[in-house]
């Protein structure tokens, strides 16, 4: 078995991609925010003492997007040309969404996946003072398009 993403010495390395063409790429991930339904109603009331709590999640979707690499030691800094950051209202509590894309050599999965951790994040963190109980669930991709490993939908 060979590991690619061990050097010689057995430390962890980030991938050369600067050979790679740019082409374009894309991903989708989902997180969810299970709450107790009086929480949810606060934020969908906008009744949270912090603000907006779904602009302010949304927001910060977005920025957790561009700053991937900052706290994902082995990702590479990406131009990103659009991240889009969603909710679903559900009856266990909110669906988060994220789309993000670029034109580069390597995949985005990694900052979608970020933008919908950091958006939950951000969810539990406006509410907690009403609800210590919500949970994170759910982390996951949906969709990858471009590639050498091809196109994914879960």
């Amino acid at each position: 078995m060979e590991f690619t993403h061990f050097n010689e010495q057995g430390r962890a390395k980030m991938v050369d991609v600067g050979h790679k063409t740019p082409t374009e790429r894309y991903a989708r991930a989902k997180s969810e925010v299970h709450m107790a339904i009086e929480t949810l109603k606060a934020i969908v009331e906008g009744k949270v003492k912090k603000g907006d709590v779904l602009a302010v999640a949304q927001v910060a979707g977005i920025m957790a997007a561009k700053r991937t690499s900052d706290t994902i030691p082995m990702c590479h800094n990406i131009p990103l040309t659009n991240v889009d950051i969603n909710f679903e209202i559900k009856d266990y509590g909110i669906d988060i969404f994220a789309e993000v894309k670029c034109t580069g050599t390597t995949g985005v999965e990694m900052e979608a996946l970020n933008a919908v951790s950091v958006a939950a994040l951000t969810v539990y963190d406006m509410a907690k003072a009403i609800d210590k109980r919500m949970t994170i669930a759910n982390i996951q991709l949906l969709e990858k398009r471009g590639g050498k490993s091809g196109d994914f939908v879960r």
